[in-house]
């Protein structure tokens, strides 16, 4: 690191968990991000904060006036731009150590299993079951942690998946039948600080992840209700029976 990026990360490097040497760690990340909306905009601005040195952000949409309540990497004068360009100039303007790839598509399987491969850890804020589980196979089959994130109302919840450890369940082994569940922001709204309350701790869990520090949420499923401002947490056991993992 010059000086410049001890100055930066200098907060950090104060940090036991973290040191010189947790921080260049990060500076030699990779992560991929599912989805510029809600839940990534404020992940992929705090790992881009952080100092992880490689982002792969994907997104196939384009920013939307009605986006700006809660998608906070984008602005007013990105409104109808690729959502992956918006984010990338707000990033390269908080931190140009960061490298950013953008992927302006939907992922076909060869893309996403190769994405997935390359990539320390993958964030999953997407917006759909079929992206998910689409993302969760791949991650199950290179063995790469999977940092999971959804919110809808005034509701959220995050969950790590760690697919690299053996006996630990996966997302499908949460969600089975979902015909039922696909429910969306556009239409049953969403409070504008809880995805970003969300998004938050799915970046704090990528870099607990990529530091190898602290007690994750690997095995558990943390639930917020923003109304009464509670928080749960429920513990998740790998089903040997899941088409995935199982």
């Amino acid at each position: 690191m010059d000086d410049n990026q001890l100055l930066r990360y200098s907060r950090h490097i104060l940090l036991p968990q973290i040191g010189f040497e947790g921080q260049q760690k990060l500076l030699g990340s990779r992560v991929l991000i599912i989805g510029l909306g809600g839940l990534g905009s404020p992940a992929v601005l705090y790992l881009a904060a952080s100092g992880v040195g490689q982002l792969v952000i994907v997104d196939h949409d384009r920013v939307e006036l009605s986006n700006l309540q809660r998608q906070i990497v984008h602005t007013t004068a990105t409104i109808g731009q690729q959502k992956v360009r918006s984010a990338r100039h707000a990033l390269a303007a908080l931190n140009p150590d960061v490298e950013v790839t953008t992927i302006d598509a939907r992922l076909d399987p060869d893309a996403l299993d190769r994405e997935v491969r390359l990539a320390d850890a993958c964030v999953d804020a997407s917006d759909n079951f079929a992206t998910r589980f689409a993302l969760n196979r791949a991650c199950v089959k290179h063995r790469k942690p999977l940092i999971s994130g959804a919110v809808i109302r005034m509701e959220g919840q995050i969950a790590v998946f760690r697919t690299d450890h053996p006996d630990s369940p996966c997302y499908r082994c949460l969600y089975k039948d979902v015909d039922e569940l696909e429910e969306t922001c556009s239409e049953n709204g969403v409070l504008a600080p809880v995805p970003g309350i969300v998004g938050s701790i799915q970046a704090t869990e990528t870099l607990k992840v990529l530091l190898d520090i602290g007690e994750s949420l690997a095995g558990r499923l943390l639930l917020l209700d923003a109304l009464t401002m509670e928080w749960r947490s429920v513990r998740l056991r790998k089903d040997p029976t899941c088409p995935v993992c199982g």
